[in-house]
């Protein structure tokens, strides 16, 4: 034992904490722990989008599809931001399940200040061809206005919303998802206590709505920020950690390219559907938009359960613990299963009222009814595709992880956007969600199986193991000394 007390490092407090939270913590317990602050923090922001459209909604019909226009903005500086998260928080975890912390801190800080960068491009690019960049995204003549205005702020604060991505995902994947909560959910109860004050109150309108969201990013940022300055984090980011290494970047965008690509998607679609949807009127896309944020928001507490999964499939995989991978995935899938079965047959129940929230008007609900019932069905499709999809890259298996995440938003939707409208009218538009959520969870199924067939079957020990035995009896001798 002295021995192995000269050669391996002593872990400090927080490392402790971690190892006994991840690798100790029973999974019925740890997986709650982690998920609820998640979910939490993503319905709030789900809820500042919908709290956007509610009083966007009373300004008009056109006003209100703006929304759903700048959602694919949104969600184009969520792609690099979430590339680059996802990409450093599943390396940060494996090497801190791996005893590894100086390269840890090395991966955090190249990949935080390599978004600074990539995120400043888009933000550039559509300020100067601001027009173009609405028209292009599905934006008609009566509805441009609007997107311009509330678009501005929306690229504004597009770094903002990625470098928050980052950080969240960071502290996320240590196990520390309460500290990413408040960060979150600061940003997003500022936002709807911002959006009656000045579209309202100052007479802002739409440009009022695009402030508020901006300014909310922004301190939302510094709130996640100050986790790392403070040291409430295992991980630091600080410029002096950063240096350029072709290998370790590549690393990042590996792990981090299944939510490049979904995000891009995300983009993409929303813009193939609101493309779709034109034919049929300003009315069908502010149904679409609407349906899309219900939906999001509905969604949004699957992968919050399934990001409360990954730092403990991340972890764990770099530990060696395999059983607690696969008690991890199916205790997270049943879980996600039963609450979003819970939330979509309360949809399908009130699906016109839940509309009407947001936009009273007549056509628009009828649309958005139809729409929302067929969405509900394909919410209870997605637990499957999103935990499979959520263990692929947290472990670090790029290439099915980016294929699983092309599925429901690319590969999938988008074909099945663009040919049923052609047969079936504005029905195919109103349910290709519903086929490609389910084509998805049956093509992502083949690939779980024969991933755990292959999963060895018995833990290992490794490095940190020793790591926490000695760092352990170090803290027992000198509690015994003192």
């Amino acid at each position: 034992m002295e021995d192995i007390k000269e050669t391996t490092r002593i872990m400090d407090e927080k490392e402790l904490s971690q190892y006994e939270k991840l690798i100790l913590t029973p999974i019925k317990k740890l997986i709650p722990k982690l998920a609820i602050p998640t979910v939490i923090s993503m319905m709030i922001t789900m809820i500042y989008n919908l709290v956007d459209a509610f009083f966007v909604g009373k300004i008009g019909t056109s006003a209100s599809a703006s929304t759903g226009i700048l959602l694919s903005v949104q969600a184009i500086f969520q792609a690099v931001g979430f590339m680059f998260g996802h990409g450093s928080g599943s390396n940060i975890s494996v090497q801190l399940g791996m005893g590894k912390r100086n390269e840890a801190n090395k991966i955090a800080a190249l990949g935080f200040f390599s978004a600074i960068v990539v995120s400043i491009v888009p933000m550039f690019f559509g300020l100067i061809f601001i027009d173009d960049f609405m028209r292009a995204l599905g934006s008609t003549e009566t509805i441009l206005p609007y997107a311009r205005s509330y678009g501005f702020y929306i690229l504004i604060s597009g770094p903002a919303l990625t470098l928050s991505c980052i950080l969240n995902n960071i502290i996320r994947y240590e196990g520390k998802a309460f500290f990413a909560m408040i960060g979150l959910v600061s940003g997003g109860v500022l936002n709807m206590f911002f959006d009656p004050i000045f579209m309202f109150g100052l007479n802002m309108g739409i440009h009022g709505a695009g402030l508020s969201t901006a300014i909310s990013q922004y301190i939302s940022l510094g709130i996640l920020y100050y986790m790392f300055w403070s040291k409430k984090t295992i991980t630091e980011i600080k410029f002096c950690n950063f240096e350029w290494n072709t290998v370790r970047f590549c690393r990042i965008i590996k792990n981090g390219l299944p939510s490049l690509i979904r995000q891009s998607l995300n983009s993409v679609s929303t813009m193939t559907l609101n493309i779709c949807a034109m034919p049929y009127g300003d009315t069908a896309i502010a149904a679409m938009a609407i349906v899309g944020r219900v939906a999001m928001f509905i969604g949004s507490t699957m992968v919050g359960i399934g990001q409360g999964f990954q730092p403990v499939s991340a972890f764990n995989y770099g530990a060696k613990k395999y059983k607690r991978i696969r008690k991890a995935f199916w205790f997270t899938f049943f879980i996600g299963e039963g609450v979003l079965g819970i939330m979509a047959i309360m949809g399908m129940f009130f699906p016109a009222e839940i509309v009407r929230v947001f936009r009273n008007d007549d056509k628009v609900v009828e649309i958005g009814r139809i729409t929302l019932m067929y969405q509900c069905i394909a919410i209870i499709a997605q637990p499957m595709s999103i935990v499979t999809n959520m263990l692929f890259q947290s472990i670090g298996k790029s290439k099915i992880a980016s294929f699983t995440a092309a599925l429901r938003s690319g590969i999938c939707y988008i074909p099945t956007l663009i040919i049923l409208p052609k047969f079936i009218g504005l029905t195919g538009v109103e349910c290709a969600q519903m086929i490609s959520d389910i084509m998805t969870t049956l093509i992502c199924l083949p690939f779980t199986v024969y991933f755990f067939a292959r999963l060895p079957r018995k833990d290992e020990e490794v490095e940190l193991d020793r790591q926490y035995m000695v760092s352990k009896e170090k803290m027992y001798y000198n509690k015994s000394e003192s």
